[in-house]
C-alpha cells in the first residue's frame, strides 16, 4: 500500500477543511459573535496538513486499496476535526454528542443530538449546515476538483466515495469530471437559495435550507423543521428541489449537452419517480381524513416522501401522528433510498431494480431451466462484477443492522425506536419513530448507541465497504 500517498492525500485535505471553516468563521464575524473555535482549530488542521502534505510523493499512483482506505480514514478525520468548533465554543460540551451531530452532518443524515436548536450561534448553524453541502457530493470528489494534479487512477477514490453500484467518468480526466459535478451542484443550490428568498424565507434561512436540501442532510434552523414557515410554496419548492438533487447527477451533464434522449430513456429515473407518486399519491389517501382536503393531505404527503425517499429528513409535519399505513410506507422508501450518483443515501433505486430483475430471472429460470437469459439493466447486459457487488453490499448491509439495533437495545428503548433509529442512521435520513420521531432527538440514547450509530451513518454514506477496510489486517498486509 502507497502509505506516503495517504498521508500526502489525507494531508490535503485537512487543509481543504481549514479553507471550509473560513466561511463560518467570517460569519460569527458578520454577527458579532466569537470566531475563537474556529480560529484555533484552522491553525490546528493547518499545521497538521501542511507537515503530512508539505511533498508530495513520487510513486502518487492510488489504486483499490489506497483509494478506499484513504476515503475511509478521510471521513473519520474530517468528522473528528469537524466537532472540536462545538466542543470549544462550549454549544455541544460532551464531545461525543458533538461527533455524532459533526458525522450526521457530513454524511448529510441530518440525526440530531439537540433539543433546542433555536438556542445555537448562528455561526455553529452555519457551519452545522454547510457539511451537508460539503458531504452531499463528496469531500474527496471536491478535493479531486480544487488540486493542481490528480492522476487518472485517483478515480478509485470517487469511485469509492460516490454512492450507488457503479461510478464512471463523465470526460477523459478524473478531476474534469469532478469540476463539471460540482458546478452543477453549485448552481444548483444558487437556484434554490434565489427561489426561496424570492418567496420572502430571509436570506441566511435561505442559505441554511439550501445546505441541507442539496446535500439531502435535513439539518434545520427551527425546531418545526420547514414546518415553522406554513407556507406550501416553500414546501414545494424544496420538495421539488430534494427530489432533483436525488436524481443522478450524470443525468444532469446530459441534459447540458441536450442529450435528452438518454434522460428519458434512463430506467432508474423511471423506477424513481413512480415510485415517489405511488409513495404521495397512497399517503395522500390515507391522511386525507386527518387534513379535511385533498390539496392539504398532498402537500403533506409529497414533501414527506420526498424527503424520506431522497435521505433528507426534512419535516413539514409530525408523521408519527399518521395511520400506520403512512408510516409503513415511510419506513419502507426509507431503505429504498435516491438514485445512484446523487446525493442521497439509502440502497438506492438501482439496486432495487437489479434485485427485482434478478429475482424474476431466477423465476422463469426455474419454471424453463434450459432457456438462458441476459439480466439488462439500463438497456446494456449488466456486468457479472456489478451482481455479485450488490450482493456482497446487501449482505454486509443486513449483518451491520442486525448489530446496530442488537447494541441499541441495550438501552431499554422500544424495538419501535431501536429499528428505526438504525434505518434512518444506516440509510442517513436523520428523523425516525418513537424516541428519536420528527419532533424528538438522539439525546437520550447512551453513548455506545451514539457512537454504533455514528458508526452507521458512516458506513451508510460510504456504503460500508472504504469504512470496513479501515478495520480489516489484510488491509494492513504486504503483498
Amino acid at each position: 500500500m502507497n502509505g506516503r500517498m495517504i498521508v500526502y492525500t489525507v494531508g490535503m485535505l485537512l487543509k481543504v477543511e481549514a479553507a471550509l471553516m473560513l466561511l463560518p468563521l467570517a460569519v460569527c464575524l458578520i454577527y458579532g459573535e466569537s470566531p475563537l473555535a474556529f480560529g484555533a482549530v484552522i491553525l490546528v488542521l493547518l499545521a497538521l496538513g501542511q507537515t503530512m502534505s508539505a511533498r508530495r510523493p513520487k510513486n502518487d499512483a492510488i489504486y483499490a486499496r489506497e483509494g478506499f482506505f484513504i476515503v475511509g480514514l478521510s471521513w473519520i478525520l474530517l468528522s473528528v476535526f469537524g466537532a472540536l468548533p462545538f466542543v470549544i465554543s462550549g454549544e455541544i460540551p460532551r464531545f461525543v454528542d458533538a461527533l455524532f451531530e459533526t458525522v450526521s452532518g457530513f454524511t448529510t443524515t441530518g440525526a440530531s443530538i439537540l433539543t433546542d436548536v433555536e438556542a445555537m450561534s448562528y455561526g455553529m448553524l452555519f457551519w452545522r449546515s454547510f457539511t451537508h453541502w460539503v458531504g452531499g457530493m463528496g469531500v474527496l470528489v471536491f478535493v479531486l476538483a480544487v488540486l493542481p494534479k490528480s492522476d487518472a487512477q485517483t478515480l478509485y477514490i470517487m469511485k469509492a466515495e460516490v454512492p450507488g453500484p457503479t461510478c464512471g467518468k463523465l470526460v477523459a480526466r478524473v478531476r474534469h469530471t469532478a469540476l463539471i459535478l460540482y458546478g452543477i451542484y453549485l448552481a444548483m443550490t444558487v437556484l434554490l437559495v434565489l427561489l426561496l428568498v424570492v418567496g420572502g424565507m430571509p436570506l441566511f434561512d435561505s442559505v441554511i435550507h439550501a445546505f441541507g436540501t442539496a446535500g439531502t442532510g435535513g439539518f434545520g434552523i427551527k425546531a418545526a423543521s420547514i414546518g415553522y414557515y406554513d407556507s406550501a410554496y416553500f414546501d414545494y419548492v424544496i420538495g421539488i428541489f430534494m427530489m432533483l438533487f436525488g436524481v443522478n447527477f450524470n443525468l444532469y451533464y446530459f441534459l447540458l449537452l441536450g442529450d435528452v434522449v438518454s434522460v428519458v430513456k434512463s430506467e432508474e429515473l423511471r423506477w424513481y419517480v413512480g415510485i415517489i407518486a405511488a409513495a404521495t399519491g397512497l399517503i395522500a389517501w390515507n391522511i386525507l381524513p386527518q387534513y379535511g382536503s385533498f390539496g392539504s393531505s398532498l402537500r403533506y404527503a409529497f414533501f414527506q416522501v420526498s424527503s424520506i425517499i431522497t435521505t433528507t429528513g426534512y419535516t413539514t409535519a409530525d408523521y408519527s401522528l399518521w395511520p400506520n399505513f403512512s408510516q409503513a410506507i415511510l419506513v419502507a422508501i426509507m431503505f429504498i433510498g435516491a438514485m445512484a450518483g446523487s446525493t442521497g443515501g439509502g440502497i438506492k433505486v438501482s439496486r432495487l431494480v437489479i434485485l427485482v430483475k434478478s429475482a424474476y430471472r431466477e423465476l422463469c429460470t426455474m419454471r424453463s431451466p434450459r432457456t438462458v437469459r441476459c439480466l439488462k439493466f439500463e438497456g446494456k447486459p449488466l456486468e457479472k462484477q456489478t451482481g455479485s457487488g450488490i450482493q456482497a453490499f446487501l449482505t454486509a448491509f443486513l449483518v451491520l443492522f442486525s448489530l446496530s439495533v442488537l447494541v441499541l437495545s441495550l438501552d431499554q428503548f422500544d424495538h419501535v425506536s431501536n429499528f428505526t433509529a438504525v434505518a434512518a442512521c444506516i440509510n442517513n435520513i436523520g428523523p425516525a419513530l418513537g424516541v428519536c420521531g420528527p419532533v424528538g432527538s438522539y439525546a437520550p440514547f447512551s453513548d455506545l448507541s451514539k457512537l454504533v450509530l455514528s458508526f452507521d451513518m458512516l458506513a451508510g454514506r460510504l456504503e460500508i465497504f472504504p469504512l470496513l477496510m479501515l478495520f480489516t489486517p489484510s488491509t494492513y498486509r504486504k503483498k
